[in-house]
Parts: C-alpha cells; sequence; structure tokens
C-alpha cells in the first residue's frame, strides 16, 4: 500500500517518536511510505527508516498577524498539495490537530481518504479560536480520525459523525537490554527521572517544588529530566530559587533514552494534561515504578494504582512530593510496583497497535 503520512517535523517529542515507530514498522511490512513534514528534513531528530522517501517542506516561518498567518498557510497548503500529489498515496496519514486541518484541505478532490491523529488531550489543549473552529469545519471530511486516548475520540466524535472515529495507543516496543556500564552524564547516586519536552502543559515546575519539598533527608537522590524546550531557563532559575541546583540536571534531547531510563530508581510524570504519554509507557517499559499526574483518561489506560505505580491529582505539589517520599523511603515497595510496569509493552506492543491500525485500513478498503 502507497502511504503518505503528514507531521509538522521530525523533532524530539511523543508525537514525534510515534511516527518513527510506525514509519519503521510499516516499511518493514514492505508498504510505500512518504514522510512529508512542514519543517526541513535537515532538522530532524529522529532519523526513519531508509525505505521512507522523506520530504521536508521547510515552510515553518512565524506568522505575526491575520494577514500572514493567512498567507503562510495558504502556501503550506498548496505546497503540501504538491507533495502529496505527486506521492500519489492510496492513504493519507496525518499527526497533530493544525496539521491535521491543513492535510484535509490540501488533500481535496486527491481521491485518497485522510486519517487524522489526535495526539493531545483536546479538552484541554487550546489551539486557538481559528484552529478549533476549522478542527470542527473539515475533520468531517477527513475519511477516519484516531485518538490515542478515550477522551480524544470523545472529544472529536461529538462534530465527526459521519466518519468513523477510533481509539489507538500509542505503540510501546520493548527496551533492549540495558548496558552493564553507567551511562549516566550526571553524578552517581539514586535517581528521579523525568521525561518530556521543557513546556508548561508537562508540569516540571510542580516536579522541581515537590522534590524541594522531599527534604533534607532526602539530599542523596538527583532529579534528572530528559529534554528541551523553552521553559529550560525558567526552570533552571526556579531550581537554583529552591536550592536544590547541585541535584537537579537537564541533560537535553537524547536519542535513545532507554539505557538512561534504566539506571534511574523511578520515574515521575507531573504533566498538567497529556493525551497518551509515550515517556511514562517507555519507563515503565524499563521496569521503573512510576508516580503519575492523574491528567488524563490516557494516563488511567497506562498506570494501574497500587499495581506498577501512583497517582495523584494533576497539580497538587503536595500529593506530588508525598508520593515521591515514598518510593524513595520504600525501596520493597517500589521494586514490586517495578516487577509489573514492563507489562505496559505488552498491553500496548507494537503489533497490537499495527493489527488495529491495519483493522482501520480495512474499514477504508485498503489493503
Amino acid at each position: 500500500m502507497r502511504m503518505s503520512l503528514v507531521i509538522y517535523s521530525m523533532s524530539g517529542g511523543g508525537a514525534e517518536r510515534v511516527m518513527k515507530l510506525l514509519c519503521d514498522a510499516w516499511a518493514q511490512e514492505r508498504h510505500v511510505l512518504t514522510l512529508i513534514t512542514l519543517a526541513q528534513a535537515q532538522e530532524d531528530f529522529f532519523v526513519v527508516d531508509p525505505r521512507v522517501k522523506r520530504v521536508g517542506l521547510g515552510l515553518m516561518a512565524d506568522s505575526p498577524g491575520l494577514g500572514a498567518a493567512l498567507t503562510n498557510n495558504l502556501a503550506r497548503i498548496k505546497a503540501l498539495r504538491g507533495a502529496l500529489r505527486e506521492s500519489r498515496p492510496q492513504v493519507i496519514i496525518s499527526f497533530g490537530d493544525a496539521t491535521n486541518v491543513l492535510t484535509i484541505l490540501a488533500a481535496r478532490g486527491l481521491g485518497a481518504p485522510v486519517v487524522v491523529c489526535e495526539h493531545t488531550d483536546p479538552y484541554h489543549h487550546q489551539v486557538g479560536r481559528l484552529w478549533a473552529y476549522l478542527r470542527r469545519l473539515v475533520y468531517p471530511w477527513a475519511g477516519a480520525v484516531v485518538g490515542v486516548s478515550p477522551a480524544a475520540s470523545q472529544y472529536v466524535a461529538r462534530f465527526v459523525r459521519r466518519r468513523p472515529v477510533l481509539t489507538i495507543p500509542n505503540p510501546i516496543q520493548p527496551p533492549r537490554p540495558a548496558p552493564a556500564t553507567d551511562l549516566r552524564p550526571w553524578p552517581l547516586g539514586p535517581t528521579v527521572m523525568g521525561m518530556g519536552r521543557l513546556h508548561p502543559s508537562k508540569g516540571f515546575d510542580l516536579l522541581l517544588e515537590a522534590f524541594a519539598r522531599c527534604g533534607p533527608d532526602m539530599a542523596a537522590w538527583r532529579l534528572v529530566i530528559l529534554g528541551e524546550g523553552p521553559e529550560r531557563p525558567r526552570l533552571e532559575a526556579q531550581a537554583l530559587r529552591l536550592g536544590i541546583a547541585q541535584r537537579v540536571h537537564l541533560p537535553g534531547l537524547v536519542a535513545d533514552p532507554l539505557p538512561l531510563l534504566s539506571q534511574a530508581e523511578f520515574f515521575v510524570m507531573p504533566s498538567r494534561y497529556e493525551g497518551f504519554p509515550m515517556a511514562l509507557c517507555e519507563a515503565m517499559s524499563c521496569g521503573l515504578a512510576v508516580v503519575a499526574s492523574d491528567c488524563s483518561p490516557g494516563v488511567r489506560q497506562i498506570v494501574r494504582p497500587g499495581v506498577d505505580g501512583l497517582l495523584v491529582p494533576p497539580g497538587d505539589v503536595e500529593s506530588l512530593s508525598q508520593g515521591m517520599l515514598w518510593l524513595m523511603q520504600n525501596p520493597e515497595g517500589r521494586a514490586r510496583l517495578a516487577r509489573r510496569a514492563p507489562d505496559v509493552a505488552q498491553r500496548f506492543g507494537l503489533q497490537r497497535v499495527l493489527d488495529q491500525w491495519a483493522e482501520l485500513f480495512g474499514q477504508l478498503g485498503l489493503s
């Protein structure tokens, strides 16, 4: 099958990691793939299978003002339409709210169904009034809509009533065996790990406050947050203000975080909202007990409280701190939760997710 896949960029992020996993898997299945981004291909952080044709449109210019936004987005639609026509797809798959709108508009009349994917919790993720209006207007033109969590699917189903709306979670791959050598780019010591884009939605400011509240008895512990983003200066300043800067480490983006995750004691996800968080799944697949913000139905699909992790109310710094402190002080309890955490790689395994995509393709009359 000829497939064209569209995403804003292949920079570091959960949706981008999912796109790579799916591209590589479908290439392995001998589908003919074209991966199109609005960003330049030279800016990729995730590199896909060489059998995937890579097209980077280089159309990420800022749009100061309504006029510039209209001009830039019309240019994106025109360029994207040209790339889609050239790739001659039997199906088009798009990731990301605004990108989904542009892709549906660009694909009109090309004869291939468009499957759009919602990777966040649209009840909380604000796309702006214009994009929200356009989403409601054009999503019914899609061949199908995929939400990575029940919340995303339920939101979209309110205004997409004549097309399939399915929930297909993000795929998880079991980690490779961790190396025997210590790869940590931070000083030795028991480690709490977080991972994600340094963005307000990820709640790392809450994590810093909660870590500081764990008290002087936990002074040997270190907090490591993998990822990059616009919040870095504010988070570094906050760590200094809290007096924990020497114990907080922000190594940036890591191409393969799993070996580093495997060397932590447990994982914390303090997000204000999520869709189906890949970072949480990857940490659990590495055998880490987790403390996670109960911020969306997607999180409750992943974490089984008392079985493989702890859930705390979103935005509640004290509860987050108490959950972290319990895991720090209870190695036996931590080990008990960690033993069941890798189940996530079977519950949401890559092959199981690919089978769900194959069922969707069958509904669309594709093979």
